[in-house]
């Protein structure tokens, strides 16, 4: 019967150290695909982003080795079939100075990922380093029903379903939506940021090479979540001027009319305007947003304002 039980347990030790080296094989022949776009980063916000995670996945997998490491060496050294049948454990005392070791190092590990994280989420705010001395251009971006839509008030053009960026410039992205909160999210950019239906949060990216990327809403906001991407396309400097005024030469006006029809859409293709909506549908920012309502002297809202702001209801 012993010799019975010692060979089950000697084959269930294989089959895990098969599972283990099964394991260990995927992991390392799914590491030789393609790379997530978070690690492809263009820019300096998602340099430094990525740098984060592939540092905290560093941190991270030292500990689970050493932590392995000691299991495996405890099983090893102090497993039942090496000691006599009548081996009865001595009794030992605790020991302080492994109590403060084993203690310390979780927090020192957790204060130093912490620091770390902080300082790249942090580096989403404001104008990325070394670009302080340059205007952003600022692009509104929103989104209703499972669409999302780019206004650019200093080239008075709009987009629906994609927008095009000049390299080594900042873009400030400001953020809201017409409806349920949604995420705007360019993983070789930099993080996601919400978008909220009574205010304006604002991003700010970089863009250091001209290509084409992937942006999505990573907020799940309804039926139509899964198709809410966009293409995000970075351009030199001489194509984004060369872009833009070909849009004011051929493009039509971006009428009233033709905004609620855009609103009220539920999916719609990759469209181009001359003009936005901002001038007779302004964000909700300054006088317009929803948390200063009645706060200013002129309490008086008019019947323009309450139409224009009816569409947050789409």
């Amino acid at each position: 019967m012993h010799n019975l039980i010692t060979e089950g347990r000697g084959t269930l030790m294989k089959k895990k150290w098969s599972v283990i080296l099964l394991t260990l094989v995927t992991a390392v022949v799914m590491s030789a695909c393609e790379k997530p776009l978070v690690f492809q980063p263009n820019g300096p916000v998602s340099e430094m982003l990525s740098d984060t995670i592939i540092l905290s996945i560093i941190t991270m997998a030292f500990i689970v080795i050493i932590v392995f490491a000691l299991l495996v060496y405890m099983l090893v050294k102090f497993r039942a079939s090496k000691q006599p049948k009548d081996y009865v454990p001595p009794h030992m005392e605790g020991s302080h100075t492994l109590e403060v070791i084993w203690t310390a190092i979780p927090i020192i590990i957790v204060a130093f990922l912490a620091v770390v994280t902080v300082k790249s989420v942090y580096s989403h705010e404001g104008i990325p380093e070394g670009y302080e001395d340059q205007e952003p251009l600022v692009i509104y971006a929103s989104t209703s029903n499972w669409k999302w839509h780019f206004s650019y008030p200093e080239e008075d053009i709009e987009t629906i379903n994609y927008v095009n960026i000049p390299t080594d410039r900042p873009v400030e992205f400001r953020l809201y939506a017409f409806g349920p909160i949604t995420s705007f999210w360019v993983p070789q950019l930099g993080g996601q940021k919400y978008a909220m239906s009574d205010m304006v949060t604002s991003v700010t990216f970089v863009a250091d090479d001209a290509m084409s990327m992937v942006g999505k809403n990573s907020n799940f906001s309804g039926r139509g979540f899964d198709q809410m991407q966009f293409e995000v396309l970075s351009m030199t400097p001489a194509d984004y001027e060369e872009w833009v005024n070909d849009v004011k030469a051929n493009e039509e006006e971006l009428s009233e009319e033709r905004w609620d029809e855009i609103l009220d859409a539920e999916f719609l293709g990759r469209e181009t305007y001359t003009g936005t909506h901002l001038e007779y549908d302004p964000a909700p920012e300054g006088e317009y947003a929803g948390h200063n309502h009645g706060d200013d002297d002129s309490t008086t809202i008019n019947e323009d304002d309450t139409d224009s702001h009816d569409h947050s209801n789409h």
